[in-house]
């Protein structure tokens, strides 16, 4: 019964289907440039990632590397998709990989940009997270989750430097698709500081090799066991 909100370009007419996931704090319209170019080829779908946009934001506990997999199955599984052609950012990168383990027979291709993993063959640390990290992790907290409208919003993030190179076209729809207006008139990020940390906290463990996942386990050793072809991008 939990919400997972899609977003679609083009029409279900017979064309190979292509599945954007987004990155941590953002929401499926992001891909708006590239997926209304791949709509001339491909029916494309994108989701809000459980905790952002319109899907649904389950206890802070519950934002663990195979929760927003099965999420990610859930939705291939209601649409019946299949040979899909997977492109995903971050962490949204991730839910590509675990997912592709998990429905070996939906997948075609991955193109991967920066996903977070965890080697699965290196040494896990016994410390927990380094004080840049868990800073990294409280430090969102701060963050300014209001604002007076959704120009005031996006005047803000413009003279950002993270969004520096962003398009206008992409800032609009992050702000737009990922603030929702609140009683009083103003607008409020959907994915709250206090979700963004909680969703930050096992990237973070992942990345210093220290996350151990919870009951289910950790799905990282899955990664040797994906069978679709994947491209892999990173950056300096």
């Amino acid at each position: 019964d939990a919400r997972i909100a899609l977003a679609q370009w083009g029409e279900d007419s017979g064309k190979p289907v292509a599945l954007l996931l987004h990155g941590t704090g953002f929401v499926a319209e992001v891909w708006d440039e590239v997926a209304s170019e791949l709509a001339q080829r491909y029916t494309v779908y994108a989701l809000d990632r459980r905790g952002h946009g319109g899907s649904h934001k389950p206890a802070a506990d519950r934002y663990h590397f195979q929760d927003f997999a099965e999420d990610l199955c859930r939705v291939v599984e209601a649409l019946d998709l299949s040979e899909i052609y997977g492109i995903g950012h971050s962490a949204g990168a991730t839910d590509l990989l675990l997912a592709a383990k998990l429905l070996p027979d939906r997948f075609a291709r991955l193109f991967v940009m920066e996903p977070t993993v965890m080697d699965p063959h290196g040494a896990r640390a016994e410390t927990g997270l380094s004080e840049f990290a868990s800073g990294a992790v409280q430090g969102v907290l701060r963050r300014q989750a209001e604002f007076d409208n959704f120009e005031a919003a996006f005047t803000r993030y413009r003279a950002a430097p993270a969004f520096a190179d962003w398009t206008e076209r992409s800032l609009r729809a992050y702000v737009h698709h990922g603030f929702a207006t609140t009683g009083d008139g103003r607008v409020r990020l959907r994915c709250t500081p206090a979700i963004e940390s909680a969703v930050l906290r096992p990237i973070f463990e992942a990345m210093e090799q220290v996350y151990a996942g919870d009951i289910r386990g950790n799905p990282f050793s899955w990664l040797s066991e994906i069978k679709c072809p994947v491209r892999i991008a990173t950056t300096e």
